[in-house]
């Protein structure tokens, strides 16, 4: 099926599969890797009950999630072939064995999640906070499908809502905990499932949450004001643009510096404004983070002026253009992740921040820097962005800072934070470059796969992506050895992490940003 198209949700990416397998696997399995690794940590006295009883929450929430969207996904497909008779046996198998594994699994988890937690009011909250997350996620796939169509295939946007159900319900949890001084006079929810979190880790929850709902209340606003109606005079247009410009840009102002920042105060009790602890943090050892600022703006302002005229005045592809920003990403983040890991994850959410801001300009068109970023955005576009989103600099990033935010606590791994930075600036690279050039086998001679998928993947290019990773990898281990990390990776289990994902990153037609430094992550944990 290349694409599907689901009434009440809209369609999903052209050209490419749906993907629900793999964005329905990806984040449990995240979640139970962590899980291994929590309690290797418990078993050494390295982690305290209360981390893992709230990744235990979460894990039981992501799991929900992903089986609402399939539940929902099913139900209104059922709906759809009713009133069709289907002649087909294989399709009527398919579905009875789809509904008996979703009965099966719902079986089993009920009874798994009553034997974990006594019945009475604390088992009745969990199973309804479980539910909650199912249900919001169920809403809000719908939504992105509708309001973003053929922008995200089906997988990915289950990984996206996962993610953001799991984010928005940890820092709902954490509020109302707050608010209810941890809910132990209410018997509610114990003291155990709520983690103290990091000043950084707050302040990236507390930026990215605020960002992402921040549309919705600009739209509020605009529509208050009257200012999504059509003007045809044109010094009215302008006008309208620059009361439209002024409100946006006070909006944001005010979300940034008084909304999100009180909401950081309430809930981690910063004894400054976390603006001024940013800076403090900042300047806290100013010749090391300094430089290292001074060393990302000059290569980053070097890459960007010399991709950006290639890319205007070149024939080269723009798929290998984006793949020499992989490179610059092994160049940018190994030095920092070695030598300043704290400052390099505030720097993720800075960056995560800065490209939220100008997204929602460039979406909105918001003068005087809509159309600007917009033209610039487009020099590096390709088939993986639709006009709508340009969501390919976003799981760059992301796929290189999620694995070094899930690895902050207990990490037995010294390859783990890497994984994005391995898979993405080695890995992907190299297997694009050299299959791109050299390569002459192809996964598949048939062409009966999707366009992105096998047809498209050589042998020499996968190749090349695992080799070029275990030598990276052979090279970054004594390295950090050196810097006092003490060696547990196995190199068979690194190989077979390495191998596994270098031929998912083969196989899948999904946006491999997104997908393989979770999974290489996963696997590098267990």
């Amino acid at each position: 099926m290349i694409m599907i198209v689901i009434p009440f949700l809209g369609s999903s990416k052209p050209g490419v599969s749906s993907g629900i397998l793999l964005g329905a696997v990806t984040l449990p399995g995240l979640m139970l890797s962590r899980l291994i690794q929590m309690l290797r940590g418990l078993s050494l006295n390295e982690v305290g009950v209360a981390e893992l009883e709230n990744l235990q929450l979460q894990y039981w929430a992501t799991f929900a999630s992903c089986f609402s969207v399939l539940v929902c996904f099913h139900v209104i497909l059922q709906r759809q072939d009713n009133g069709v008779p289907s002649v087909d046996s294989c399709s009527n198998w398919n579905k009875r064995f789809s509904l008996s594994c979703i009965a099966l699994c719902a079986g089993i988890c009920c009874i798994a999640f009553s034997a974990k937690y006594q019945f009475g009011w604390q088992m009745v909250f969990m199973l309804l906070w479980v539910v909650f997350h199912g249900l919001v996620a169920s809403k809000l796939i719908q939504r992105i499908l509708r309001t973003f169509p053929a922008c995200v295939s089906i997988g990915e946007a289950l990984l996206v809502t996962s993610g953001l159900v799991i984010y928005f319900g940890d820092m709902l949890q954490n509020t109302v905990a707050k608010i209810f001084g941890y809910w132990t006079s209410l018997g509610y929810l114990p003291v155990q499932y709520v983690v103290k979190r990091s000043e950084i880790s707050t302040i990236i929850q507390g930026m990215t949450v605020g960002l992402l709902l921040f549309p919705l209340f600009l739209k509020l606003i605009f529509q208050i004001s009257g200012h999504f109606k059509f003007v045809d005079i044109s010094r009215e247009r302008a006008n309208h643009e620059m009361k439209k410009s002024f409100i946006f840009y006070a909006s944001l102002a005010f979300l940034l510096i008084v909304v999100i920042p009180l909401w950081m105060q309430f809930v981690h009790d910063f004894h400054m404004h976390p603006l001024f602890w940013v800076l403090d943090f900042v300047f806290s050892e100013p010749l090391k983070t300094l430089s290292l600022c001074t060393y990302w703006i000059a290569l980053i302002y070097a890459s960007v002026t010399r991709f950006y005229n290639i890319s205007k005045n070149s024939k080269t592809e723009r798929i290998l253009l984006r793949k020499y920003y992989h490179l610059m990403a092994v160049v940018i983040f190994v030095p920092a992740l070695i030598l300043q890991p704290e400052f390099l994850d505030l720097a993720f959410g800075a960056a995560l921040a800065v490209f939220l801001i100008l997204e929602i300009i460039r979406v909105w068109r918001i003068w005087p820097l809509g159309q600007l970023v917009h033209q610039f955005m487009n020099a590096f576009t390709d088939h993986r962005d639709s006009e709508i989103l340009v969501i390919s600099h976003f799981s760059l990033l992301l796929g290189c800072a999620l694995p070094i935010w899930l690895s902050s606590g207990f990490n037995d791994r010294p390859l783990a934070p890497f994984a994005g930075i391995l898979s993405l600036g080695i890995g992907d690279t190299m297997a694009s470059m050299v299959g791109h050039k050299y390569g002459v086998l192809r996964w598949s001679k048939t062409g009966r796969y999707y366009i992105l998928s096998l047809s498209e993947k050589t042998i020499e290019g996968t190749a090349a992506g695992i080799t070029s990773v275990l030598v990276a990898c052979s090279v970054l281990l004594p390295l950090l050895a050196t810097t006092g990390y003490i060696f547990s990776q196995h190199w068979f289990s690194l190989l077979v992490a390495v191998t596994t994902s270098g031929l998912l990153e083969a196989y899948t037609a999904q946006l491999d940003n997104a997908f393989i430094p979770l999974v290489f992550y996963s696997l590098l944990c267990l």
